[in-house]
C-alpha cells in the first residue's frame, strides 16, 4: 500500500469515529457522505472501479439524499424562511 492509501485510511477511521461522536443528524449526514467518497477513492486505488462507481453512486448519492428528505420530513431541517421569520422581532 502506497502512502496516499495510509492517509485514506487514516480519513476512514476519523470519519467513522467522528459519526459516534456527532449529536447534529445533518453532521453525521454529511461526515457519512465523505465517508462513502473517500470509500470510492480507496476502491480506484485497489483497482476495482466498478465498486468505486458504487459506493460513490449508492454511498454518496443516493442514500444521502435520502437521509436529507428523511430528516426534512421529520422536521429536523427547518426551511430557511421559516428561520428568518422567527428571527426578526414582531412588530
Amino acid at each position: 500500500m502506497t502512502f496516499f492509501q495510509y492517509i485514506l485510511l487514516g480519513f476512514l477511521v476519523v470519519c467513522a469515529i467522528s459519526v459516534s461522536f456527532s449529536r447534529n443528524l445533518l453532521n453525521s449526514i454529511l461526515i457519512y457522505m465523505s465517508y462513502s467518497l473517500i470509500m470510492s477513492i480507496l476502491w480506484v486505488c485497489l483497482e476495482s472501479p466498478d465498486l468505486a462507481i458504487t459506493e460513490a453512486a449508492v454511498g454518496a448519492g443516493v442514500t444521502s439524499i435520502l437521509f436529507f428528505a428523511t430528516l426534512k420530513k421529520i422536521q429536523a431541517i427547518r426551511i430557511e424562511k421559516e428561520k428568518t421569520k422567527e428571527d426578526k422581532p414582531h412588530e
